[in-house]
């Protein structure tokens, strides 16, 4: 069997002439972006424009180039030599930069593939991200005649050998921030998470909720039982209320508190603009505006092996199971109450005596 493994992520400029068009595609997202089409073209303009140069100045803080792509192919070559046993071969489809999904399409169309299965680089499922992705998959697999049995993941955010991976980086990050403290100076987690306007949540966003699911989960698996924490979020983009807490008002607060903090990345799997600007460098230089005696950030999982290992133990799983949406957890993982998430809009196809049934894959 040959296995086409689709792995999702956002994307990021390659050079300082993609920043712009980079962000105009992606405040261009209906799903990002809620407001009409004709509305949608210029406030994406604007948006981009009116932080174009605050952009350009933190890309070239990177070396004008997100580094995103790079640690994704990592990814997808350790994943894929770890896939062998089932034909396994990884294709990129990034939402807002290339390689786009049409270019995944094309590549995967021409590996004639048995099975294809769709693996979102975000643990927590978000509308706006892996629902982006893959309603973006299915138009661009529509458009190029990409006819395949298929199987979507739709998110993975406490499975156990997941959680297993981000908790043993975290017991390091503890480990290195105590060594490096002064005696006495008690530390804090801050788990941050990209944020969300508070209205997409409400509407039945299930993210808000499988992120403080995978908090809980990586807190019950660190050597530091007694450490405390806080789930917050990062990266307001337009003046709607987003949730709370921010990870800015967090780090204020420390402090205040006068206690050390440790930025743990819960929802990126690889390092990028939000990881090594935003927190390393930005939030870093208001925690010692603010007093705050000791700012560290834990590693997130780019190629590290024991991620790569979870991922490679949910795709054996996923294309097991056949056709159709899954979770780590087989069928639905998150509450009925969330009315966005996939599970909601996949219905199975009923069974006929006497028919095969096949399910309907899930398109957002």
């Amino acid at each position: 069997m040959k296995t086409a493994i689709v792995l999702f992520n956002l994307g990021g400029p390659d050079e300082p002439e993609a920043i712009k068009p980079f962000r105009v595609n992606l405040f261009s997202d209906p799903a990002i972006i809620r407001a009409p089409i004709f509305i949608r073209f210029w406030l994406a303009r604007l948006i981009a424009a009116s932080s174009a140069a605050a952009a350009v100045a933190n890309y070239e803080r990177m070396g004008g180039r997100s580094p995103l792509l790079d640690l994704t192919t990592a990814q997808a070559l350790k994943l894929e030599a770890s896939l062998s046993d089932i034909g396994g071969k990884c294709f990129i489809a990034m939402r807002y930069w290339h390689p786009f999904a049409k270019e995944a399409v094309k590549a995967v169309k021409a590996f004639e593939p048995d099975r294809i299965l769709l693996l979102p680089l975000y643990p927590q499922f978000s509308t706006t991200t892996t629902g982006s992705s893959i309603a973006d998959w299915h138009e661009q697999a529509a458009r190029f005649g990409l006819v395949a049995p298929t199987t979507t993941i739709c998110c993975y955010y406490d499975d156990d050998a997941f959680v297993a991976s981000i908790a043993r980086l975290v017991d390091e990050g503890i480990a290195a921030a105590k060594r490096a403290l002064a005696p006495g100076i008690k530390l804090r987690l801050l788990f941050s998470a990209h944020g969300l306007p508070e209205s997409i949540v409400k509407a039945g966003d299930p993210y808000q909720a499988e992120v403080e699911a995978s908090v809980a989960a990586v807190m019950r698996r660190l050597r530091d039982t007694e450490v405390e924490h806080v789930v917050c979020y990062q990266s307001r983009a337009t003046p709607q209320k987003w949730i709370s807490p921010s990870t800015i008002e967090c780090i204020e607060q420390a402090g205040l508190d006068q206690v050390a903090v440790l930025l743990v990345p819960i929802a990126f799997v690889s390092d990028h603009i939000e990881t090594l600007v935003e927190l390393d460098i930005e939030n870093a230089e208001l925690a010692h505006e603010k007093g705050v005696p000791g700012y560290f950030r834990a590693a997130v999982p780019n190629a590290d092996e024991t991620f790569i290992a979870a991922l490679a133990a949910l795709a054996r799983r996923a294309v097991a199971q056949g056709d159709g949406l899954c979770s780590h957890r087989g069928g639905r993982a998150c509450d009925v109450s969330h009315a966005d998430c996939p599970w909601a809009k996949y219905q199975p196809a009923p069974v006929v005596p006497g028919v095969i049934a096949v399910d309907v894959e899930y398109a957002a």
